[in-house]
């Protein structure tokens, strides 16, 4: 029986002597394996290595199985806990119509009001990059029709190469 962490138990244990600790949490101090090991069968448990690179390596007498399931336990709750942050991409270009701008701003709230991050990017293609003050305008036009105080501009409005963009966050927590 061997967990698929690379754990240790009862006869996959190779050293002589171990540090070990009973099932009921009591320190036993410097014990031979195979009089541990003895002590575990007895109490029909399992002999567990648990910090292999001690010296000697520190073993705990317990139920493999209930432990083993308490861990993935632990595990499955703290995934449960966590929020996966979404980087979301509203894309535009400078010359955008006023229907077209209500449409993505609507868009750019939704993902604010679910949690996500929004980048908000302008692309400009040929002679419009010699306009990059109507993409700045176009961008101010999508903060002006956000819900005042839902979010917080992480990054404000950039020209990088050929596209302008600014990342906004949530403060809404869901």
């Amino acid at each position: 029986m061997a967990d698929n962490r690379g754990m240790r138990i009862n006869e996959q244990i190779r050293v002589r002597e171990i540090r070990l600790i009973d099932d009921e949490g009591q320190q036993k101090g410097i014990v031979p394996t195979l009089e541990a090991l003895k002590m575990a069968r007895e109490r029909e448990l399992d002999l567990v290595e648990v910090s292999p690179n001690a010296n000697p390596p520190v073993c705990k007498i317990l139920d493999f199985g209930k432990y083993r399931f308490e861990q993935e336990k632990k595990l499955r709750d703290s995934k449960k806990n966590q929020k996966v942050l979404k980087l979301k991409e509203i894309r535009m270009q400078p010359k955008i119509g006023a229907g077209d701008l209500d449409t993505k701003a609507k868009h750019v709230q939704e993902f604010l009001d679910e949690g996500d991050k929004v980048k908000v990017t302008i692309r400009f293609r040929g002679r419009e990059l010699a306009h990059t003050d109507l993409g700045f305008g176009v961008l101010k036009e999508v903060e002006n029709r956000l819900t005042p105080g839902s979010y917080v501009i992480e990054k404000a409005a950039a020209m990088d190469g050929k596209f302008m963009s600014m990342t906004l966050g949530s403060k809404v927590k869901k």
